[in-house]
């Protein structure tokens, strides 16, 4: 993928699929390194799982017989010379407190660096197709922050739903001024 927004989007994906009803999103920009945090509450994996996860010829997908996204995420950290993890804890072993978390950190300052992209598009898609999952974003860089957090939204909006048109472009403006200020 082009882009590391494009990989949190396809990750994200796979925490809605998940079951997850919230799924963080959090980014940690530093003078030269970027942290990517991916923590859902979905129905998490199994340890045996969580090692097939990073196998570009393991997936859970029925339409094809491969999954890209989790190895490429991987591979754009290891790049660089960051890191990559997940952690997870199924529902069956661990009813009350089940999820992922899946963590890349990368070297900005490395030729091989994926730039982030862009975000704001990122976070807007994933609210727009999944109006009933909630969604935390924060993008904290240097001693700013951009953040939204679509519980809050819904306290504020009642009955009407995120996917509304004048409520996505709203985020998206929203987003777009606090990115202005960081």
């Amino acid at each position: 993928m082009k882009e590391l927004s494009l990989n949190i989007l396809d990750i994200t994906e796979n925490s809605v699929k998940a079951g997850a009803t919230l799924t963080s999103i959090l980014l940690t920009e530093a003078d030269d390194t970027l942290e990517i945090k991916i923590v859902d509450d979905g129905c998490g994996m199994s340890e045996e799982v969580v090692k097939k996860v990073i196998d570009p010829f393991y997936t859970t997908r029925t339409t094809r017989d491969v999954g890209m996204g989790v190895p490429l995420f991987k591979l754009c950290a290891e790049q660089t010379g960051g890191s990559f993890s997940i952690v997870s804890r199924d529902k069956e072993h661990h009813p009350d407190s089940h999820g992922t978390t899946v963590s890349a950190l990368f070297f900005k300052n490395h030729i091989d660096y994926t730039p982030l992209g862009d975000i704001v598009a990122t976070i807007t898609t994933l609210i727009q197709g999944h109006p009933d999952t909630d969604f935390l974003f924060r993008h904290q860089k240097g001693g700013g922050e951009v953040t939204l957090d679509t519980r809050e939204l819904r306290e504020v909006l009642g009955d009407v739903p995120l996917s509304e048109y004048d409520v996505i472009k709203w985020i998206e403006a929203y987003l777009n001024e606090q990115y202005l200020n960081l």
